[in-house]
């Protein structure tokens, strides 16, 4: 602490929360205006510590990430791998300290990241994952200030049309599948054709998860169990691929790449960031072409959000049925009549 004469005026600087806590400064026409100022300040510090300036925090960004990770992360489905990618975000960011952490911090961050070729979709993600960091440590008492990302906005992303196979397609994929020497890409391509799933989900399945006709997918990308109804040629089919190729409970073992090759081979087109998932588009895309229920599908699928369902809407008969029957042409003439 000190009291200054500076340019005809009496400068006081104190830190009263000590040398961590934040620097007070303050002018004074008079030394005894200057030194009473001083005294109430040391006074109001003693009588209530909360009155005192926050001492600084001390911890890095990755100190934040262990505390989430031992305290949340361990009881998330995905705990580990968010986990991983935020580790790999605060390095990237040179680990500041995280009660300087700024938005700015993140936005520049976000533009190097883009001018290196990272999609938006891939930056809004890492957004999301590091604004609900804070507001779990937040909730759990752990981060006292606010969270420092709180009015940064995601990246504005026009929507792409979701592509799905034709019957022709599928047909082409379906004979071009088995001529790999993959045992399981085939049989892993109908699952996901005829449930809906991700490839994830059909790929690991296991033999107790077939019951009374249906698939039971437990290890959901969002945490929720869900049933299927399949054929009984389908559960034939997977008994008996489990007896002959699977291992231990699991059906099947990794297709990923024998998939990719069998779409090169039908010589089908997908857009980016479209491979596997095409099968669960294309499921979708189909049962409402035929007719199906949006709320069903909804279930079929999974989806939380009523919103990510509405997607395939457009794709109903009566979508398209009403688009002709209700638009502003149609009904001027039924006027005119």
């Amino acid at each position: 602490m000190s009291i200054k004469r500076i340019d005809n005026v009496w400068k006081v600087d104190i830190q009263p929360g000590g040398r961590s806590g934040k620097r007070i400064r303050k002018t004074f026409e008079t030394k005894a205006e200057a030194l009473s100022w001083e005294r109430h300040i040391q006074a109001k510090t003693q009588e209530n510590p909360e009155w005192a300036p926050a001492k600084r925090d001390p911890r890095r960004l990755l100190d934040l990430v262990g505390i989430w990770k031992d305290r949340h992360g361990v009881t998330l489905l995905d705990g580990a791998n968010t986990a991983t990618r935020l580790t790999a975000m605060c390095n990237a960011m040179g680990n500041p300290f995280a009660d300087r952490f700024t938005a700015h911090d993140f936005a520049e961050y976000r533009s190097t990241r883009l001018g290196a070729g990272i999609t938006k979709s891939n930056m809004n993600r890492e957004l999301q994952y590091i604004k609900a960091m804070f507001n779990t440590l937040i909730a759990l008492d752990v981060w006292k200030k606010p969270n420092p990302l709180e009015k940064l906005k995601a990246i504005r992303i026009q929507e792409r049309e979701l592509s799905f196979l034709s019957l022709e397609q599928i047909e082409r994929l379906l004979n071009a599948l088995p001529q790999s020497r993959n045992r399981h890409v085939t049989l892993i391509s109908k699952v996901c054709l005829s449930t809906g799933a991700r490839w994830g989900e059909a790929e690991s399945l296991t033999v107790q998860q077939i019951a009374k006709n249906c698939i039971q997918f437990a290890r959901t990308k969002s945490g929720k169990t869900r049933a299927v109804p399949i054929t009984n040629d389908l559960i034939d089919e997977l008994k008996t691929h489990h007896r002959e190729h699977g291992q231990g409970s699991r059906i099947f073992q990794s297709a990923w790449a024998a998939f990719r090759e069998g779409i090169e081979r039908a010589e089908i087109e997908l857009p980016l960031g479209q491979m596997t998932h095409v099968l669960r588009h294309t499921f979708a895309s189909h049962f409402m072409m035929a007719g199906g229920n949006i709320l069903a599908l909804q279930k079929i699928l999974g989806h939380q959000s009523l919103t990510m369902t509405m997607r395939y809407a457009h794709l109903a008969p009566d979508h398209l049925k009403e688009a002709l029957t209700f638009n502003p042409l149609t009904l001027c003439r039924q006027q005119e009549k």
